[in-house]
């Protein structure tokens, strides 16, 4: 088995974790893909399911060769591969001057990665005729794990932090989407802004298509270097069942806004999360894909996971047959495009660490 192919398993059907308390803490709930642990296979660290249904039933175990006392990855108990985890950054044990702990404000995710929610409420969320099945947003706040507004000034406090001390190379702000038609851009804008006054790091910034594109350059102007705009699926019977809220926003418009954001971030510099697995076929997200990287939008395809407490807790993840395959056929498209995960500024993208997707693309090279 190749490290793709080990790498596409794991993530579909995840690690049965043993209570060590080992690396950087494992992320249960919260905005975006959840319920991983931070694992190094061979040089490439990539999230893992850990606390899902699935991974609880997955072959795939964890054990300490008792010589080396070297963390081992084991297939059926038989010992396959080393690990190593991703320490727990230095920046955890901070708190800001108004008193809130660094690690409510900001993860670290994969290896080098500061991720926050700068607003950790989402209009939809709290009904159930418009929430995104799949979405955890409301967890980790539920569970005091963060807080429900990130200030700029505490985004820019913990940014610093992180690079000074950790060497963190970039970082993704991502939104719950408010009750306002610039769909989080304006205060993603401002806390750009703020970050990019305190440190040189290079920033994603994640939203839903704005009513107004012009917001595209206020981001860009306020420090932001990419884009990801997230369709999560394609289909719209399919987007009308698993988000319903999201779905009245019609693909598109999103390709309306992926070909506006192109021109202002630059080509390849703008992605969007494809969850395989909620009911799109194969030839459906290939075809999405096709469209997206001819407009110079990177496709990030990542396997779905069902997090606790959602109402598709029970949803079962795609096989690792169909990621294989996807993979391989978007790592193509982007070869053909000119654009890979490397050369992409910030962002989910450029970590990767949530998808096999690039392991597959260097193969490309």
């Amino acid at each position: 088995m190749n490290k793709q192919q080990l790498i596409t398993e794991l993530q579909t059907v995840g690690l049965k974790w043993v209570a060590w308390d080992v690396g950087v803490s494992g992320r249960k709930g919260g905005a975006g893909p959840s319920d991983h642990k931070a694992v190094t296979i061979d040089g490439t660290t990539v999230m893992v399911p850990i606390y899902t249904d699935a991974a609880a039933r997955s072959p795939y175990s964890v054990a300490l060769d008792p010589q080396s006392e070297q963390a081992v990855l084991q297939l059926d108990e038989n010992p396959i591969a080393p690990l190593v985890f991703p320490q727990q950054p230095q920046f955890y044990s901070l708190t800001t001057t108004d008193g809130i702990p660094y690690w409510k404000i900001a993860l670290l995710h994969g290896q080098e990665v500061l991720a926050t929610t700068v607003l950790q409420t989402c209009m939809r969320y709290s009904d159930a005729a418009t929430s995104c099945q799949f979405c955890a947003i409301g967890q980790s706040l539920e569970a005091e794990r963060t807080i429900a507004r990130k200030t700029p000034a505490q985004l820019a406090e913990v940014a610093e932090a992180a690079v000074r001390l950790d060497g963190v190379k970039h970082m993704v702000m991502t939104t719950g989407t408010p009750h306002t038609s610039d769909r989080g851009a304006a205060y993603l804008t401002e806390c750009a802004s703020a970050i990019k006054h305190r440190v040189n790091l290079p920033i994603q910034a994640q939203c839903e298509p704005p009513d107004d594109f012009a917001w595209f350059a206020r981001l860009h102007q306020a420090g932001v270097d990419s884009l990801g705009m997230h369709l999560e699926a394609v289909d719209p019977q399919v987007r009308a069942r698993i988000m319903p809220g999201k779905a009245s926003v019609p693909v598109a418009y999103y390709f309306e806004a992926f070909a506006a954001a192109v021109k202002v971030f630059g080509w390849g510099q703008v992605s969007t999360y494809l969850l395989a697995g909620l009911g799109d076929d194969l030839p459906t997200l290939l075809q999405a894909c096709e469209r997206l990287t001819a407009i110079g939008v990177y496709p990030f395809v990542v396997p779905f996971v069902p997090i606790t407490g959602t109402p598709l807790a029970s949803h079962a993840p795609p096989n690792s047959e169909l990621m294989y395959s996807l993979y391989q056929k978007v790592s193509v498209m982007l070869d053909r495009a000119g654009m890979s995960s490397q050369s992409i500024k910030a962002g989910c993208a450029k970590c990767g660490a949530c998808s096999a997707l690039a392991p597959f693309e260097s193969a490309q090279v």
